[in-house]
């Protein structure tokens, strides 16, 4: 072989190895960095074609790989903006611009908007509630925004759905048709009677009065009334009419309805409510409410937030009232490893990496969201600092094998001296 040929792999030796100690090093700076992805260095050879006899050297070239498929191990918070992946994906963030990336860096905290951003300044992307239940957009991130969380408002939400169930009583006496709740009169008799709280548009409490009377054998009649309505000192007459009646039949072998349609009720001032009596039953027993729930709030102030496994991000409010703000996408991608990397840890599709998909957690193979933990680093100290040395080693002996060709070299010029 030259001698030529032989400092030139010595000096591709030298390279190839000083390619790997920058990755071993940006591996031991960031053995600490949330969600950093252990980058390594892997060599292939360089042939070239040699005569009979004689040997010409080649070299080695690297290539730089990411262990992003590998998931670190994680580590709990006290913060439920804290975030990390447990499975497959990566959180959608924006940076400053507005330019959607990957990343498993769930270190999130609020900004001076409620923006939630990570260390590296890039703001977590999610799909609002405020039209309803969101859909994840499979082949790109349109309809995502910034999740925004602010505390310096009040919000009111007006009640649209509710759930009452409760049991009426088999040996109830029936009211006849003229004294019943929907005539409204004085003489206005009823089996049973509820209240419920629910909010108008502004946040203000309607108190509905729910009277359940017996008509007949396994017949009854629902009415609801305006609290603020009521007359004294029994209430009826209200002075406006009833907001929703609906007669109920009941089957008389099981006490169960046989059929039922959520009761439609025009809040005052407020949204339509429609709330669900399908799970009432006549029974021999008491009268015994089981359950009653209605949804809406009245102005308050956040007090806390908590993130499902799903991905929802709720809003406690200072009333005691959850609210669904935001739904937090999982994307990935056919071969993630192939993703390109870039600065502030996150990473971007690649020609190599196959296209972006989005999902939900929990579907699809998609990971859970673990809120109150963080994904650490990959990156083994131990391991990195085993491949420092004998990289060092490899180096110096690839610069043994360049010294060497030089000494022969300088030989070789002076034979003719």
């Amino acid at each position: 072989m030259s001698l030529y040929g032989m400092m030139r792999t010595g000096v591709s030796g030298m390279n190839a190895q000083a390619n790997r100690l920058s990755t071993t090093a940006d591996n031991i700076a960031n053995s600490g960095t949330t969600g950093y992805k252990r980058a390594s260095t892997e060599f292939s050879s360089m042939v070239i074609p040699s005569s009979t006899g004689n040997y010409t050297s080649g070299g080695v070239k690297t290539n730089v790989r990411y262990a992003i498929t590998n998931q670190g191990d994680l580590k709990y918070t006290t913060s439920a903006s804290d975030l990390a992946i447990d499975g497959e994906g990566f959180f959608v963030v924006q940076d400053a611009s507005g330019s959607p990336v990957l990343t498993r860096a769930g270190s999130f905290v609020p900004d001076s908007q409620g923006r939630l951003v990570n260390s590296a300044g890039f703001y977590l992307m999610g799909y609002s509630f405020a039209n309803g239940d969101p859909s994840a957009v499979a082949n790109g991130f349109g309809g995502l925004e910034a999740v925004k969380i602010s505390q310096s408002e009040l919000v009111a939400t007006p009640s649209r759905n509710g759930i009452f169930t409760a049991n009426l009583p088999l040996d109830a006496t029936v009211v006849a048709a003229a004294n019943l709740p929907s005539a409204n009169a004085a003489t206005a008799a009823y089996s049973a009677k509820s209240s419920l709280v629910t909010y108008d548009n502004l946040g203000k409490e309607v108190i509905l009065d729910v009277y359940f009377t017996k008509t007949a054998a396994n017949t009854w009649e629902v009415a609801v009334y305006n609290k603020a309505q009521a007359g004294s000192p029994n209430a009826f007459p209200y002075s406006g009419p009833a907001l929703t009646t609906q007669t109920l039949n009941f089957d008389a072998t099981t006490g169960k309805l046989t059929a039922a349609t959520p009761l439609s009720i025009a809040i005052p001032g407020g949204a339509t409510l429609s709330l669900d009596i399908s799970k009432t039953t006549q029974l021999g027993t008491s009268y015994t409410v089981l359950k009653g729930e209605v949804d809406g709030n009245a102005p308050s102030g956040i007090e806390k937030v908590e993130i499902g496994s799903d991905g929802t991000i709720y809003a406690q409010y200072q009333n005691g009232a959850f609210k669904a703000l935001y739904r937090i996408p999982i994307a990935t991608v056919q071969s993630p490893d192939q993703l390109a990397v870039l600065p502030g840890n996150v990473f971007t599709q690649s020609a190599d990496s196959g296209d972006v998909r989005i999902g939900f957690a929990n579907e699809g193979g998609m990971g859970a969201v673990i809120s109150g933990a963080l994904e650490n680093s990959n990156a083994d100290i131990a391991e990195e600092l085993t491949n420092m040395i004998e990289s060092q080693r490899t180096y110096t002996a690839n610069s043994k094998v360049f010294q060497t060709g030089a000494d022969l070299m300088d030989v070789l010029v002076n034979l003719k001296r």
